[in-house]
């Protein structure tokens, strides 16, 4: 009698992005009659605009590589993880249909580099177990009759029409991209049922500068930089590669991992090391070496194997060196501070885009009321929470999508 009362048991999900589209697949699987409501006129709306319409699906690391990119509560993913990683992601794609590729830093796309394709999949994926998809359809609140019937729950659509299964699945996804439907009902939702919720902020998202010179180098993009976001003066991410200028500010893979940790109740600056290959002795000698071939020149005039054109001006400036002095006149005290600039070139935090440019949201239902093996709620049986509706995040590289088909699938396949 057990046994079919499993069998028979009937499950909602409430959203259809990636976590929601894997736990109905996860739990259809399991014999579960499952149906996914979706607010928008699609699925996987999100992800369609992923990886700028790539999508960057997963990442192809081993599984410590994993762990090490997730910067909120990584082990709290140790079940998620291993009960579906990435190499189970990328055999599940492939499977439907969505021939994959891996990229530099492990990122893995499809090899038609069109997200449609990946949502097309899970499409695929979906009809094959006969999951009842519901488009269109906003979830007002969550319906638990414990005291009538310990084994029903609910929900309830924004037309006041009442929806009742055995176990509900929330995956409604954070507060980014507000347009994609990500606004923060999933967690109304929880704190309405007794869920605690941290500080939502935006992450993975661009800074606002507050000096001038920045926007003058809007386009401009810089590879191989080293950038340290520094809380005061303490330190408190360092990461190597591509950043770009913005009208606002910066971007870039590089910005965008730093604003992981970036903390807006302290003052926060970002420095560039612009030659970060070189030591200070070892780039003055590299100085001493473009000066001496430029002898001759004006200041201005010596400076085009070192940095960009449109660099330029603004290194001139932050030097404090007089553009149309002689070369061979510059002191070693200027050139001291030239090599300090290269090495240091500093700019003030002014804040975020805000979440509507931000790829994730940092926090979100709180773990602690979350149970790790399973992903049901401690304090409200068969109410189980996936994605990002969850206070989980990692830096850019696949890992935050991972964490979405992971948990959506432990999720699903948990359901009793």
């Amino acid at each position: 009698a057990q046994k079919r009362e499993k069998w028979m048991s009937k499950v909602i999900v409430i959203g259809g992005g990636a976590a929601g589209m894997m736990a109905a697949y996860a739990a259809s699987g399991n014999g579960h009659e499952v149906t996914l409501l979706e607010k928008n006129e699609k699925l996987g709306k999100k992800i369609y605009i992923t990886g700028k319409g790539r999508c960057n699906v997963t990442n192809a690391g081993d599984m410590e590589q994993l762990f090490a990119n997730v910067v909120r509560n990584p082990k709290f993913l140790y079940s998620s993880f291993y009960s579906f990683d990435n190499q189970a992601l990328m055999k599940f794609m492939e499977e439907f249909g969505c021939k994959l590729k891996i990229e530099r830093g492990d990122r893995v796309f499809p090899v038609s580099d069109h997200s449609s394709d990946v949502i097309a999949a899970c499409k695929r994926a979906l009809d094959k177990r006969n999951v009842r998809v519901i488009l269109n359809t906003t979830v007002s609140k969550l319906l638990i009759k414990e005291e009538t019937n310990p084994q029903t729950y609910g929900v309830v659509l924004a037309n006041h029409e009442e929806l009742f299964a055995d176990s509900v699945i929330l995956a409604t996804g954070g507060l980014s991209y507000p347009t994609t439907g990500s606004t923060g009902d999933g967690h109304r939702m929880a704190l309405e049922s007794g869920h605690a919720v941290t500080e939502c902020t935006p992450s993975l998202v661009p800074f606002n500068i507050k000096e001038n010179w920045v926007q003058e180098l809007q386009g401009l993009s810089l590879k191989n930089v080293s950038l340290s976001l520094l809380q005061g003066k303490k330190p408190s991410y360092q990461g190597f590669g591509e950043m770009l200028f913005t009208h606002f500010g910066i971007s870039g893979p590089l910005v965008l991992s730093a604003s992981s940790y970036y903390n807006k109740s302290k003052e926060c600056t970002i420095s560039i090391d612009l030659k970060p290959a070189l030591s200070k002795e070892q780039l003055d000698k590299r100085l001493l070496r473009e000066f001496e071939e430029h002898i001759n020149c004006q200041f201005k005039n010596a400076l085009h194997d070192l940095f960009p054109g449109r660099l330029i001006p603004i290194m001139i400036r932050q030097s404090e060196i007089d553009p149309e002095k002689k070369v061979h006149d510059i002191t070693k005290a200027e050139r001291t501070v030239l090599v300090e600039r290269i090495k240091n070139l500093t700019m003030t935090v002014a804040g975020t885009r805000g979440f509507h440019e931000a790829i994730i949201t940092k926090g979100g239902v709180n773990i602690k009321d979350i149970n790790p093996s399973n992903l049901e709620s401690k304090k409200i049986k068969n109410l189980y929470f996936a994605g990002e509706i969850l206070d989980l995040d990692a830096l850019t590289g696949g890992y935050n999508l991972q964490i979405a088909w992971s948990t959506g699938w432990l999720s699903g396949d948990s359901v009793l």
